[in-house]
């Protein structure tokens, strides 16, 4: 490299505000420089843009180990090496106005005791990663191409490895479990290196340079042979390795002294990690005679899990004593009613249980309204039509209304522990529901066979049901003051209409079908007959020829 020239030229506006120029050529450079002292130099800010091109400094920062006998353990203090610093005025920053640096010391050597500052420094972690510094940090790992960084951070939200919460990743549950599977089964192959060797190979046979049969044949043959130890396996050693890594994420040091894996039902069992019908959870090692299960969820953290330690007693029922109980299943959060009944190897009876409806969260349930749930399905009054009560529950399908046969669903907005009277008669009225037809209005039995006659409102107004048949109301008919006698005498009608119709649309279509057949049968005749055109004569019949028999 040659001889470089650095000259700083101010703004013509701004004369405190300048620019480097760096040059090659000397005569430039001196007639820049010349240019310079006749605007005015400035030597403190010519000072800072040339320490730009110098050297960056070193910083030694050795630990200096302090032992004494009133000392609990060793204390370490920060010393700083004289090192040269550019001649640059800088304000000095809030951390650094504590810090002195220490004289040379040696190892053994005496420390006189001056004065002794008590501070407390807490340790942060580093920050997550967001979308920008993940991508970063694989570009200098060498894993991946920027064709393939969408999908590589797309992958890991997909799958409920992490989740992107404020900009930041937050490692989800699901990803450690299938990070300590990895890292203890298959280690090779979630190393920095060999993945970013990889990506080297087939960066060589997409350029050519190496056959992918062989990269392919080298990668199997290990992988295969890695598959094969690990088949030898039982879920049970499985389930202890994951356990035993995952024991200080799932399990923290409660500060206390106490054992973090101290069942809090039983108090004597050991919480561990077990596998069951619907995944991964916690459970007490006192089973089948202590039930504790907790979802494979910390408590709190700064990862930002939601809270969630499995059962979380809200109280007794104040009529069987029983405790009452928020858990987490496979379909939701619900609340309990007490523990399953009956001895190990018998039918068990079930408590109560009632899903939480939506948008109610676990957090938010208290005892009282837990019992609330649990009373369900609840009367909600009345009918003023039908004199049918109307009730209100939690199904399979979530918070509905009941009356009659007729079930409706609520609204998303709608409280199936507050709903009132009107609202609900309101909620019946929009419709039919799904799962049976809407009740109507009884008017009495009918007095030919006793059954039912009932008023109802259909799409098209109102109409009469007595067994199948149906009749609608005539305009001059007032649905609310009709009688039974009336009703019976506009059934009775629509029967008569019904079977007149029906009589006459049976002679009518025979009719016709016979005289279609009958003009068939008579050739063009009819065609001809209503054209006024004489008949043709029909040719005779052809004589059948007969066997000659011998006489």
């Amino acid at each position: 490299m040659g001889t470089r020239y650095i000259v700083l030229v101010n703004d013509r506006d701004d004369p405190k505000h300048g620019e480097v120029t760096v040059l090659d050529d000397a005569k430039k450079a001196e007639r820049l420089v010349e240019t310079l002292l006749e605007a005015g130099f400035d030597t403190e800010r010519f000072r800072v843009f040339t320490g730009t091109e110098m050297d960056m400094q070193v910083h030694h920062r050795p630990v200096v180990s302090l032992l004494g006998e009133e000392l609990a353990g060793n204390d370490e203090a920060l010393a700083e090496d004289e090192g040269r610093e550019p001649e640059v005025p800088e304000e000095a920053s809030e951390e650094e106005e504590g810090e002195g640096r220490l004289p040379p010391l040696a190892e053994g050597e005496d420390v006189a005791r001056e004065a002794v500052t008590p501070e407390q420094h807490f340790t942060q972690p580093p920050p997550r990663y967001t979308e920008a510094s993940l991508v970063k940090r694989l570009e200098e790992l060498g894993i991946g191409r920027p064709s393939t960084y969408a999908s590589i951070l797309q992958v890991l939200q997909d799958r409920a490895y992490v989740r992107l919460e404020k900009k930041r990743f937050i490692p989800e549950d699901r990803g450690r479990l299938v990070t300590a599977f990895l890292t203890s089964f298959f280690q090779r192959y979630v190393e920095y290196n060999f993945t970013a060797d990889l990506e080297g190979q087939l960066d060589d046979v997409s350029g050519g340079r190496i056959d992918w049969k062989t990269v392919l044949r080298d990668f199997w043959r290990a992988f295969s042979q890695a598959i094969e130890e690990t088949r030898e396996l039982s879920i049970g050693q499985v389930i202890e390795t994951l356990d035993e890594e995952l024991g200080r994420h799932f399990f923290p040091d409660p500060g206390d002294g106490s054992d973090p894996r101290r069942c809090p039902a039983c108090g004597a069992g050991r919480l561990s990690l077990k596998l069951g019908r619907y995944g991964a959870f916690i459970g007490c090692g006192n089973y089948p005679a202590c039930r504790y299960t907790r979802r494979l969820v910390v408590e709190s953290g700064e990862n930002g899990a939601e809270g969630d330690t499995g059962p979380r007693a809200l109280g007794a029922d104040p009529e069987t004593g029983q405790p009452v109980t928020v858990r987490k299943g496979p379909y939701g959060h619900y609340v309990q009613l007490g523990e399953p009944n009956g001895d190990t190897g018998k039918e068990k009876e079930k408590p109560k249980r009632v899903s939480l409806p939506r948008g109610m969260a676990p957090g938010e349930v208290d005892l009282d309204r837990a019992l609330a749930l649990l009373a369900l399905p609840r009367v909600v009054g009345v009918h003023p039509e039908t004199h049918e009560e109307i009730t209100a529950g939690i199904g399979r399908f979530g918070p509905y209304l009941k009356h009659g046969t007729m079930y409706k669903s609520l609204a998303a907005d709608d409280d199936v522990l507050t709903i009132g009277l009107n609202r609900a008669v309101a909620l019946l009225a929009e419709g039919k529901g799904r799962r049976g037809a809407q009740p109507g209005r009884p008017l009495g039995e009918h007095p030919q066979d006793g059954k039912a006659v009932t008023l109802h409102r259909g799409r098209y107004g109102p109409y009469l049901r007595h067994g199948k048949t149906l009749a609608s109301l005539p305009k001059s008919a007032d649905p609310d003051t009709l009688t039974l006698e009336e009703g019976v005498a506009i059934l009775a009608a629509q029967a008569e209409k019904a079977k007149a119709k029906k009589g006459g649309g049976r002679n009518g279509a025979a009719a016709a079908k016979g005289g279609a057949k009958k003009a068939k049968r008579g050739g063009t005749t009819g065609k001809a007959a209503a054209a006024g055109e004489s008949p043709q004569p029909r040719k005779a019949p052809r004589a059948r020829k007969s066997k000659a028999t011998p006489g």
